[in-house]
């Protein structure tokens, strides 16, 4: 089975992201088309069966257009949101600067919770333990799975893939807004890495 990453199109960097609900920016929504007439053309190539998405706004739009222009059936999937930053989801970065000064993924130590949320540590082992359900469950198929998600998730997926330790500190695979990454999961190789050459600069 393969499985192809792709990152949700491009949201708000004026709001802290994690569980927010906003949706796209018009482009991010431009970005997520482009991409899907990208899949269409290589679609007998890559022969996709399905798409997961995380069911945040923002992936799920990405997904949606993906999945119409596809004609694929999608999922949604609750274990592939981005890290829970609880009381900060959503909020303005001026007014979480003020209300929770310095508080950022990367200040939390492995075990501390952002308010009302996770851990980095529960963050990564949800993320692990959707990974290998996912991969024992579908272990015999030659299908190639589309999954839509975040930057956090595909990062901690692309350490466990090379095992290399993951911790909030890590910025080892930086993840581009609608960039796809092909994993074989057969060999556990990444064959494409974060490709957005299809993406037109505007």
């Amino acid at each position: 089975m393969n499985l192809l990453f792709v990152r949700h199109g491009k949201d708000s960097d004026q709001h802290r992201g994690g569980w927010s609900q906003l949706d796209l920016l018009p482009e991010g929504k431009r970005e997520a088309e482009e991409l899907a007439d990208y899949l269409v053309r290589y679609k007998e190539d890559y022969h996709f069966t399905k798409m997961i998405t995380s069911d945040l706004k923002r992936a799920e739009t990405t997904a949606t257009i993906l999945a119409e222009t596809l004609q694929l059936p999608l999922k949604k999937e609750s274990a592939l949101r981005e890290t829970n930053n609880g009381d900060l989801a959503g909020m303005l970065n001026s007014e979480a600067d003020q209300k929770f000064p310095r508080l950022y993924f990367r200040s939390l130590a492995m075990d501390e919770h952002y308010p009302n949320g996770e851990s980095p540590r529960e963050f990564y082992q949800r993320i692990k333990t959707w990974f290998q359900r996912f991969l024992q469950e579908n272990d015999d198929s030659d299908e190639t799975q589309i999954v839509v998600t975040h930057g956090g998730v595909i990062n901690i997926i692309y350490h466990l893939v090379n095992q290399i330790e993951w911790t909030n500190k890590s910025n080892l695979f930086h993840v581009k807004h609608c960039s796809i990454s092909l994993l074989n999961t057969k060999t556990l190789v990444f064959e494409v890495e974060n490709q957005t050459d299809f993406l037109e600069e505007k």
